[in-house]
């Protein structure tokens, strides 16, 4: 059934600066701090190897930036990982490449609430949509049978189901109200209500099938017809859908960001990995924040599903990661958008992972060579020497080469 919703809200959740900063150039004890228990994406509870205090073995910040993409050790491939390499730069690379990595623990997570696996039906509700240019610069548009929203216009869309994949919902919808059979080009679009609601956007093509007409109305639509992209069949069920469009358009003239399709991979959370960078204006040289508990590894935050976390949206969980580390009152936070996106929807691992470019940057005018102060032992700002590296990472800021995420 369809279930788009109403239009998205703007609005953002305020953080708290934390008081305290400690030194980047410190050396980082690699433990885990005695109060957290991190738990595993994929399987059970896991915590990192803990040593005694004081005599935990260290790892300089300087000895980050120089960790090889190839390097063996620090990593933490498995079987079966779509992962170019190991390290903080295999993971980089692997996840500006829109592949995906097993989320296997998580650096934050809400204060008080034991993060629990997310099932459909009960604590988060998907949303797939697919937008449908054809050549004629035609939209394919699906009458509502609902009886809240009998006979409007609307795209095709609607709720995915337990045990399906991201694609696998997309293609049930499209087949169900449009009659059509379908792929998907790329993402879109992620809009949110925070993490109990999350709809996925999608560029389509069809690849079969015959589309739908009056005569086979049922429950799912009453039919389904292309329009003009100027001047869409009314009366639409709501206008949320016109930015859409018109991101499908843009995309199709000149893409903004590479394809990014959904990989498969489980996870039991919503959750969001970070690529937190921090760019020097004078050298163009790009830091990515790096979380050291365990192996080195690009930063995952938990979402949460407190009334302030849901009220905030899913930013809500960057902010909390950045305020343990960092003192963000002299800083600006910006969240550019995906890079990827991870779901199975197999054996009941309902939850998502978001690959997220994050930006950190200092409020105050003038160049700022060097990143801010981390606070704390299990984080430290990793300088990316790799010159390939470092200029995707550049593109991808300066051009805002991501998926948008809505509010």
């Amino acid at each position: 059934m369809t279930d788009a919703g109403q239009p998205i809200r703007a609005g953002r959740g305020e953080a708290q600066p934390i008081s305290g900063r400690g030194s980047a150039g410190a050396s980082v004890f690699v433990r885990e701090r005695p109060a957290r228990v991190r738990g595993g994406g994929d399987g059970g509870p896991r915590n990192a190897p803990r040593a005694p205090h004081g005599a935990s073995p260290r790892r300089s910040p300087a000895a980050l930036s120089a960790w090889p993409s190839g390097s063996a050790g620090p990593g933490r491939r498995l079987p079966g990982d779509r992962m170019a390499s190991e390290g903080p730069a295999g993971e980089l690379e692997a996840v500006l490449g829109g592949q995906g990595l097993r989320v296997q623990s998580w650096d934050s997570e809400p204060a008080g609430e034991l993060p629990a696996p997310v099932r459909l039906r009960r604590n988060v509700c998907y949303v797939v949509l697919a937008v449908f240019l054809n050549e004629q610069d035609e939209v394919l548009m699906i009458q509502e049978a609902k009886k809240e929203c009998y006979g409007s216009w609307y795209l095709p869309a609607g709720r995915m189901e337990p045990g399906e994949t991201i694609v696998e919902a997309l293609q049930r919808e499209v087949k169900e109200e449009a009659g059509l059979h379908c792929e998907p080009l790329t993402l879109l679009s992620v809009e949110e209500r925070g993490p109990s609601w999350i709809r996925f956007a999608f560029l389509a093509q069809p690849t079969g099938g015959v589309l739908k007409t009056s005569k086979e109305a049922d429950a799912e639509s009453l039919q389904a017809g292309w329009y003009p992209r100027t001047s869409l069949a009314t009366p639409l069920r709501a206008h949320d859908i016109l930015h859409l469009v018109e991101l499908a358009a843009q995309y199709r003239h000149q893409a903004r960001h590479p394809r990014i399709l959904p990989q498969e991979l489980p996870c039991s959370l919503v959750c969001q990995r970070l690529v937190a960078t921090f760019t020097s204006v004078a050298t163009q040289t790009v830091w990515v924040l790096v979380g050291t508990v365990g192996a080195p590894h690009l930063p995952i935050t938990a979402c949460g599903f407190t009334p302030m976390e849901q009220r905030g949206g899913i930013n809500m969980a960057i902010l909390r990661l950045l305020q343990e580390c960092l003192t963000l009152h002299h800083l600006a936070v910006e969240t550019k958008g995906l890079l990827g996106l991870q779901h199975l929807g197999k054996g009941h691992t309902d939850g998502i992972c978001l690959n997220v470019l994050v930006t950190v940057a200092f409020r105050n005018p003038g160049i700022q060579n060097e990143p801010p102060e981390v606070r704390g032992e299990n984080f430290v700002w990793w300088k990316v020497m790799e010159e390939d590296l470092q200029s995707q990472l550049l593109q991808r800021l300066q051009e805002s080469s991501v998926v948008p995420v809505n509010r």
